[in-house]
């Protein structure tokens, strides 16, 4: 014949074990709130001053010269278009390897990647948008 604990033991074992899961967590938990994380390094910021050109393809084809100008994130200047014709004004930024600008009387938005001295990315423009890319030249 086997002899079992009785259910008072078994209980009180049972809390005892549970009592010590619960501080066993709270402690961990406690040691938890007072870390504090290890902030994320900033990118690093891109200078994107200067001229650049480049071609485009899609809805429209052709080649593109830009002057920037940039203070911070915050890109400003002149795209020069060969289709359609003309010289518009610029606004953008550049956060990280990403970029993102547009020629607002032409109509025209761009967004991409830059990597050392070339961009590359897609522009929507109606009535359709296409994909261009960028050397910087000086």
């Amino acid at each position: 014949m086997r002899i079992y604990p009785s259910r008072r033991r078994l209980a009180f074992s049972l809390m005892l074990a549970l009592t010590a899961l619960a501080v066993l967590a709270f402690g961990a938990g406690a040691g938890w709130a007072t870390h504090k994380p290890t902030p994320k390094p900033k990118p690093k910021l891109l200078h994107l001053a200067g001229t650049w050109s480049g071609k485009y393809s899609g809805g429209y084809s052709g080649t593109f010269t830009i002057h920037w100008t940039q203070t911070g994130t915050k890109l400003t200047g002149t795209i020069k278009l060969s289709s359609p014709p003309g010289t518009f004004n610029i606004n953008g930024s550049v956060h990280g390897s990403a970029i993102n600008f547009g020629a607002v009387s032409a109509g025209a938005t761009y967004t991409g990647s830059v990597s050392g001295k070339s961009m590359s990315g897609h522009y929507t423009a109606a009535p359709q948008g296409g994909t261009w890319s960028a050397t910087k030249t000086s």
